[in-house]
């Protein structure tokens, strides 16, 4: 069967230009997808069809990088179309970095204003998390309703066979410390929910490595447990969590073959990500950025190598907008994507000296249409009640409409976090 989808293009794209999927499924479940031919065709489908050449193959998406970037800003939920509410966002997004920094704001909520504007209000992730309709896993906010893909991974834990190396290590480890990992269950059933200070500290075998987790035993120990689906975080006390059996926490799954949850992880991803390496270096966080073959290869202009994409988001007119992101974004936080198809140049500064700093400690990218534009070096000074706007930098010089959107949204950053503007320093 032949499915033909049409980009459209408006701006500065190439006039006529329309790019059709003359998809011809001949994938075999041995040898995978097959390469298949790029096809650009300022015609109609038929036509286009008429010029693929060669035998029955799977063509491929040319994208510009203006296309490349509107479609990732679209799954983003960055453009005009803003979602409706918190549970819109958090099923189209999936996952939200739950990192506790708050020199701004902490980042889920930065990315749940940056979408929502005016109708987030703090206290709508908070009331989100209590009631279960999200969870907090591997440090992501989840919709719950994701939960039987998530376990499906737990309960395969450390990863289906053959497994690595490091993954037998790590099955090792856990076997070496099971009396540790028994004295945390039993401690949690009597006592919980619990936060990590008052879980047992009995590990027989010190975690090793050259990083930053060298011996910290008892925090590796939770985080492995928590990996399994044992225990899970039932909320937090601040900044701290609070862990409990993980049957008390999340809801009732039914089980899903391991191969069946990947693809639907993939799938779930593409769609949050827009366009996406089928295959990508793992990331320092728990939530990967790649998706196998998930949704059609493409190719973008002056990017090497091949790309996923979801070609929903290539049908209808783009409207952007102005926003102001946070650093930790997923929308930015693949720096490597940031960098091929936005051409941003962005670095999270809060590990550099501060007089090796170019833009601020946790500068704020600025989204301007379909470009990143600059960054906003903020801090929330919350004993003084002030948002505090320390430098606007202009990637290139701003218009005064875009400065005026700018400012706009700062104030209500502002109002968000309940705090007094002061722009300038």
């Amino acid at each position: 069967m032949r499915t033909s989808i049409s980009a459209t293009h408006s701006g500065n794209e190439p006039a006529g230009l329309r790019v059709h999927l003359a998809l011809r499924r001949s994938r075999s479940r041995s040898s995978g997808r097959s390469k298949g031919s790029v096809v650009i065709c300022p015609s109609s489908p038929t036509s286009c069809a008429a010029r693929a050449p060669g035998p029955r193959v799977a063509s491929v998406l040319k994208l510009s990088r203006q296309q490349a970037r509107r479609v990732a800003i679209r799954a983003a939920l960055l453009d005009a179309g803003r979602p409706n509410d918190l549970t819109e966002l958090t099923g189209r997004l999936r996952a939200i970095q739950h990192d506790q920094t708050s020199y701004v704001a902490p980042n889920a909520e930065l990315v749940c204003w940056s979408r929502l504007g005016r109708h987030f209000e703090r206290e709508h992730l908070r009331s989100a998390l209590a009631t279960g309709e999200l969870l907090e896993i591997d440090g992501f906010l989840r919709p719950a309703a994701d939960f039987p893909v998530i376990k499906a991974e737990q309960d395969s834990w450390p990863g289906p066979e053959p497994l690595a190396d490091w993954q037998e290590d790590l099955q090792d480890w856990m076997a070496a410390n099971d009396l540790a990992r028994r004295e945390i269950l039993d401690t949690l059933t009597a006592d919980g929910p619990l936060p990590a200070a008052q879980l047992p500290d009995s590990v027989d075998v010190s975690w090793r490595s050259s990083g930053w987790n060298n011996n910290r035993n008892r925090r590796m120990l939770i985080d492995l447990m928590s990996q399994r689906g044992e225990i899970a975080i039932a909320g937090r006390e601040g900044r701290e969590a609070v862990w409990d059996i993980a049957s008390r926490v999340y809801p009732t799954a039914p089980a899903i073959p391991h191969a069946e949850s990947v693809a639907r992880r993939n799938e779930d991803r593409l769609r949050s990500l827009g366009i996406a390496r089928a295959r990508a270096a793992k990331q320092p966080s728990a939530e990967p950025v790649d998706v196998g073959e998930a949704g059609e290869e493409a190719v973008v202009e002056g990017v090497r190598g091949r790309w996923q994409v979801d070609p929903a988001y290539l049908e209808g007119r783009f409207s952007g907008r102005c926003a102001i992101v946070s650093p930790l974004d997923r929308v930015i936080y693949d720096r490597k994507r940031m960098v091929e198809i936005f051409e941003f140049d962005y670095q999270l500064e809060m590990y550099k000296p501060a007089t090796k700093r170019r833009w601020g400690y946790f500068a704020l990218p600025i989204l301007s249409g379909d470009r990143f534009v600059g960054k906003v070096d903020a801090e929330s000074d919350w004993r003084s009640g002030v948002l505090r706007v320390n430098a606007i930098h202009e990637d290139e010089p701003f218009s005064a409409r875009l400065h005026r959107e700018v400012t706009a949204e700062l104030r209500d950053l502002a109002r968000l976090l309940d705090l007094e503007l002061v722009l300038g320093g």
